[in-house]
C-alpha cells in the first residue's frame, strides 16, 4: 500500500520548484535588460502598455488554476515591475502624500519597483512630468459616482503631455483612526469626493459627528495619525502606512465605485494594442447645431464614442471645451478619417492620446 505523501515531501517539491522559478526569473530579467539596451540605442520609451496588455491577456487565457486571474495578474505585475526597473528605474509623479488612491493606482499599474514622487496637487503632477523631473504622471480623471475631476480636464487642454495608458481602480473606502471604537470618533476628515462617496454610511453610523475636508485621503490619514479622536476616510494602504486602526471597511455607499486614472507622458502616442481608446478635446462655434455637425463624422465612419464631457472656456462666458473618448486608435483608418473631418469642422481640436483600454477590476 502506497504511503501518503508527507508535508516534508511536499515542501521538498516546492523547494525544487522555487529554484526553477528563480532560475527562469533571472533568465527573463537578463532578456529584459537586453531589451532595455535596445530601447536606449533607439531612444524608445521603456514603458509599453500595449505590450503589457498582450502579456496579461495571454497569461490569463493560459491560466488553468487554481490561481485566480487577479492572483496571476498581481504576481506578474511585480515580475514585470522588477524587470522594468532593470531596464531603467522609473519615477512616477502622483497626488500625495503616500497612501492616496493615486498612489494605489500607480502600484496597480507599475508595481512596487518604481520610485513614487508624491506632490500636493494635481497640477503639480503635470508640472513634474513637463519639466522632466518625473518619467510619468498618474492623475484621476473621473469617478463612477461623483463624475469628472475638473482640474485634470482643464490641465489636459493646456498641457503638451499625452495620455499613455488608463487605469481603472476599484475604490474601497475605510474609516481609520487611532481610537478603537466608533463611539470615540469626534471628527471625520476626508477628501471632498471621498466624503461624498460615503455620505449615507456616515449619516447612518456617525450622524452627530462633524466632518472636515482634506486635500487628499492620505492627508486625512495623516491628520488622524496625529490627532486622537479624528477618523479619516481613506484606504487600507493608508492604514498600513500611518499605523491606524481600521474601524470599518467598504463604507462607500455604492459597491461598484471606480476611479479612472490617466498615465501622462512627454513621448507621444503608444502603439495600438487592438483594444484601444482615443481621447480628444475640441471647441465649436457658439451657434445652433454646431456640436451636432462636429460629431457627425464619428457616426459616418463607424467610430463609437464612450464619453463626452464639457468644461467652460476660460475668459469666454457660456462657451465650452468638449472632451471626448472614443473606441479605437489614431492609427486605425476609420478613426483617422473621422478625426480629420472633425478637425475641419472644429474651431480647435487636439488629440490627447491613443492608449490601451484598461481592464475593469473584478
Amino acid at each position: 500500500m502506497r504511503r501518503p505523501t508527507s508535508i516534508d515531501d511536499l515542501r521538498a517539491r516546492i523547494d525544487e520548484i522555487d529554484l526553477k522559478i528563480l532560475s527562469l526569473l533571472n533568465r527573463r530579467a537578463r532578456l529584459a535588460r537586453e531589451i532595455g539596451e535596445h530601447k536606449r540605442r533607439q531612444n524608445a520609451a521603456v514603458y509599453a502598455p500595449a505590450r503589457e496588455k498582450h502579456i496579461f491577456a495571454r497569461l490569463l487565457r493560459a491560466n488553468a488554476g487554481p490561481l485566480r486571474a487577479e492572483q496571476v495578474r498581481s504576481i506578474f505585475r511585480e515580475i514585470i515591475s522588477a524587470c522594468l526597473a532593470l531596464e531603467q528605474p522609473l519615477k512616477i509623479a502622483c497626488l500625495g502624500p503616500l497612501g492616496t488612491f493615486s498612489h494605489q493606482a500607480v502600484v496597480q499599474q507599475f508595481g512596487s519597483q518604481t520610485s513614487i514622487l508624491p506632490v500636493p496637487t494635481i497640477p503639480e503632477v503635470f508640472d513634474e512630468v513637463e519639466h522632466h523631473r518625473a518619467d510619468y504622471g498618474v492623475v484621476p480623471v473621473e469617478n463612477s459616482t461623483e463624475g469628472v475631476v475638473a482640474v485634470t480636464l482643464d490641465r489636459l487642454a493646456e498641457s503638451s503631455l499625452t495620455i499613455k495608458a488608463e487605469i481603472q481602480l476599484r475604490i474601497e473606502h475605510c474609516l481609520l483612526s487611532r481610537v478603537l471604537r466608533l463611539e470615540d470618533v469626534e471628527l471625520v476628515v476626508g477628501h471632498p469626493q471621498a466624503l461624498a462617496q460615503c455620505r449615507m454610511w456616515l449619516r447612518q453610523h456617525l450622524p452627530q459627528v462633524p466632518q472636515a475636508e482634506a486635500a487628499s485621503t492620505a492627508a486625512a490619514a495623516q491628520r488622524a495619525q496625529h490627532e486622537r479622536g479624528v477618523a479619516a476616510v481613506a484606504s487600507k494602504l493608508a492604514a498600513a502606512l500611518y499605523d491606524l486602526h481600521v474601524l470599518a471597511e467598504n463604507i462607500q455607499d455604492l459597491a461598484n465605485n471606480f476611479t479612472r486614472f490617466l498615465v501622462l507622458v512627454t513621448d507621444g502616442f503608444g502603439r495600438p494594442s487592438g483594444d484601444d481608446k482615443t481621447s480628444i478635446v475640441l471647441s465649436t462655434r457658439h451657434e445652433a447645431g454646431a456640436l451636432y455637425r462636429v460629431l457627425q463624422p464619428f457616426a459616418e465612419h463607424g467610430v463609437s464614442l464612450c464619453n463626452i464631457e464639457s468644461r467652460p472656456l476660460r475668459n469666454r462666458p457660456w462657451e465650452y471645451l468638449f472632451f471626448l473618448d472614443m473606441v479605437g486608435h489614431v492609427e486605425e483608418p476609420h478613426v483617422a478619417k473621422a478625426l480629420e473631418a472633425v478637425e475641419q469642422r472644429s474651431l480647435f481640436c487636439k488629440v490627447l492620446g491613443s492608449y490601451p483600454a484598461a481592464a475593469r477590476p473584478r
